[in-house]
């Protein structure tokens, strides 16, 4: 957001809350070369699309498995201020203090070029007030503002907010999620026949692309409309027991995860509980979404 809007505004003044990690995106076109490449032998593309899948598969170690790992990625970090922030103080604002990972990490060459301008300020003061054409911090400065950009997150674990998604005997989802989602395989819920999650509870990703699990999980939703057209059957509908150990084992997973490690982050709800991201591999997840399993499904 910063870098879209300092070239349009004379002044920025950016009021931070907590610093992010940021690393390196490292983008480039491709050269005319290449993509005539990619045209004429097709393979290379795959190819290229694995190299790409496998180079970023390998980071889940660092989310899930031993989060100490991070420290090695907050070293590139660190490198990656100090290339572009030569003023201390502006360094330390944002130096983030907690493990990379715990928040989302963000990818960009242009972020903190930005930051150094001499028309920016990077402002950590919370915001007291809001006036008519200022903003007051809560050290007392008032700031000349003429318009406000609110960057203000994601609620995720509010992912039915305002829908009304009744289930069996009249049951409500929100009010059955209200201690948080449980899910089997973060595609279908117990006593709501039919219902097919896309990107559900529990399938965010930190580490690689979201299009994987979400063509997982459209080939698994497709082998449970086959299984039901098999069987000549109108609804399909996990078993409470097979979707508890699925949401017990994807938690207590994710109580080692780098998500659980102390930050405040939006892949947390109100009470702490993660039920925002999948804490393994993404070729573990297409494994166990292959093939449909109606012995743990009440299919009618």
């Amino acid at each position: 957001m910063v870098p879209a809007l300092v070239d349009r505004v004379a002044h920025l003044d950016y009021y931070q809350r907590t610093p992010s990690w940021v690393l390196p995106r490292g983008d480039r076109a491709y050269t005319d070369r290449e993509k005539g490449l990619f045209r004429s032998v097709p393979a290379l593309r795959w190819l290229h699309r694995q190299q790409i899948y496998w180079s970023h598969e390998p980071r889940v170690l660092g989310f899930t498995v031993a989060p100490r790992i991070m420290t090695l990625a907050e070293n590139l970090g660190r490198w990656h201020i100090a290339k572009y922030v030569k003023d201390r103080d502006l360094r330390r604002k944002l130096t983030p203090r907690y493990t990379m990972g715990c928040k989302r990490t963000l990818l960009s060459d242009d972020y903190y070029p930005a930051l150094i301008r001499p028309d920016v300020e990077v402002v950590t003061d919370g915001i007291a007030e809001v006036r008519k054409h200022s903003i007051v911090t809560s050290d007392g400065r008032e700031r000349a503002t003429d318009a406000i950009v609110l960057c203000t997150g994601f609620k995720v674990s509010e992912l039915l907010s305002g829908l009304d998604v009744k289930g069996v005997g009249g049951r409500d989802l929100e009010t059955d999620w209200r201690e948080g989602a449980r899910t089997h395989l973060g595609i279908t819920v117990s006593g709501y026949p039919n219902l097919f999650f896309l990107m559900g509870p529990n399938t965010g990703l930190g580490h690689n692309s979201m299009i994987y699990m979400i063509e997982s999980q459209i080939h698994f939703v497709l082998e449970a409309i086959r299984a039901m057209d098999a069987r000549h059957a109108t609804t399909v509908d996990p078993l409470p027991e097979v979707q508890d150990r699925f949401t017990d084992d994807v938690h207590a997973r994710l109580a080692r995860s780098v998500w659980a490690s102390g930050c405040q982050s939006w892949y947390l709800d109100e009470q702490g509980r993660n039920s925002t991201t999948w804490p393994g591999f993404t070729f573990e997840y297409r494994a166990r979404t292959r093939r449909f399993d109606p012995s743990a499904y009440h299919i009618a």
